[in-house]
């Protein structure tokens, strides 16, 4: 799709930034009618110039053969390579500091496929909680059926608990993953992934393979938390959020090195998990206005808390950068992550009720789940995102009846204020 010049990383002795990278990289105009934007590759399967090339391509594909020195993947149909996905996915791995990127259809097809491709029958998955609701239905209902056994470990229990949970992964079976969710949703609790790299590392088999550290980084990523910096191998994301961050589509994505990713890529192909053309063309669309767009969520949702923290109607704010000097994820905070991001959680005074009365007198903010978009949403994850999790294992996690989860986007924050204030005064 694109020769080097179209994917250079420096000007001379200097670095370009991603934010600048996202403008143009991989992309060649002349190859696309000098189309400054590329375009939609709205196809199914591609022309070989000759069979031979054909040949080549699929030998490539199904893995009958190593890369050649400098050698691309031809384009053969859309379930396997797409320009558009090739592009988007060139973009994406260099926030995540990754050798390389897939995109799925939705950021629990990435997940899904991730521990699909590692995952076997027998094997145990070393897991943070709380996690999203989706991927927590995955681990404790679906993997189980297949013989995959779950062992959960609680983010607010820091190294030891996850050190405890590794321990009683090692008695049940081999472990294929660890699985962290940091921040995790909707808590914000951390999860050490140096740490959790070290314990992989002690449970290297015989033939020396280890289990992978797969980290979701929606809550942070990719401008706030690098998880492959810190030793994870795989890095997977709901491209929904931060990334498309106009609420307008559905994707996800996995980093890693290119060795990681080969299982998944695999997977991908078979499952058919892939995102489409049209889909990855909004995303390289959203790619260019990423840091503008999460500075501005970010500096609002300080402001935000900022306020709920002093409201006497708010019973705790679950905000990353309201952690004490004193507290055990502090020194973890500033190690780890860049900022405290936008999506946070609070307790109103009382419960379900008090929380669900100032949920439906919002009027800026829109009551909905998801996060990462320009819009602020407001939601209520005992009832909404986390409702398929028992209630008294919801309270262990810290999900009350009266908390709720707000993404802040980009609108003035003082409104976004004034509408928080007008709710909880009733």
């Amino acid at each position: 799709m694109s020769d080097q010049r179209w994917r250079r990383k420096r000007i001379g002795d200097r670095a370009l930034a991603p934010e600048t990278l996202m403008m143009g990289y991989g992309y060649d105009p002349f190859l696309s009618e000098r189309s400054l934007k590329p375009p939609v590759f709205l196809t199914s399967t591609f022309v070989f110039r000759t069979a031979e090339d054909g040949k080549a391509f699929f030998e490539l594909a199904y893995g009958l053969r190593a890369r050649r020195p400098n050698e691309e993947p031809g384009l053969i149909y859309s379930r396997i390579n797409n320009p558009d996905l090739e592009m988007l996915e060139d973009r994406l791995a260099i926030w995540d500091e990754a050798e390389a990127n897939l995109v799925f259809a939705s950021g629990m097809a990435a997940i899904s496929t991730t521990l699909w491709a590692y995952a076997r029958p027998g094997s145990t998955i070393v897991h943070s909680g709380p996690v999203y609701g989706g991927t927590d239905f995955l681990l404790r209902k679906i993997l189980p059926q297949f013989g995959v056994t779950p062992i959960e470990f609680f983010a607010e229990g820091g190294n030891p608990a996850m050190e405890q949970a590794v321990a009683a992964a090692r008695r049940a079976g081999p472990v294929a993953a660890l699985y962290l969710e940091t921040p995790a949703n909707p808590t914000n609790g951390l999860v050490d992934i140096a740490r959790a790299r070290e314990l992989a590392e002690t449970l290297k088999g015989p033939d020396g393979r280890r289990p992978v550290v797969v980290v979701d980084n929606t809550f942070l990523g990719p401008l706030y938390q690098t998880p492959i910096a810190l030793g994870a191998d795989l890095v997977v994301t709901s491209l929904t959020k931060y990334v498309g961050g106009h609420s307008d589509l559905i994707a996800g994505g996995c980093s890693g090195t290119l060795a990681a990713l080969e299982p998944i890529r695999g997977f991908r192909t078979i499952l058919g998990t892939m995102c489409d053309p049209h889909t990855g063309w909004l995303l390289m669309r959203s790619l260019e206005t990423l840091k503008l767009r999460m500075t501005a969520s970010a500096d609002g949702a300080l402001k935000v808390a900022s306020f709920l923290k002093g409201h006497p109607r708010v019973a705790s704010v679950w905000y990353l950068g309201f952690l004490p000097d004193d507290h055990p994820d502090r020194p973890l905070f500033q190690r780890q992550c860049k900022s405290a991001g936008s999506t946070f959680a609070f307790e109103v005074v009382g419960g379900e009720a008090e929380a669900f009365a100032a949920l439906n007198k919002l009027e800026v903010f829109k009551l909905a789940v998801s996060l990462g978009g320009t819009e602020s949403l407001a939601s209520h994850p005992a009832s909404m995102t986390h409702s398929d999790i028992a209630a008294e294992e919801q309270v262990r996690l810290g999900i009350t009846p009266a908390l709720i989860r707000l993404s802040v986007g980009i609108e003035n924050p003082d409104d976004l204020i004034a509408d928080l204030d007008q709710a909880l005064r009733g």
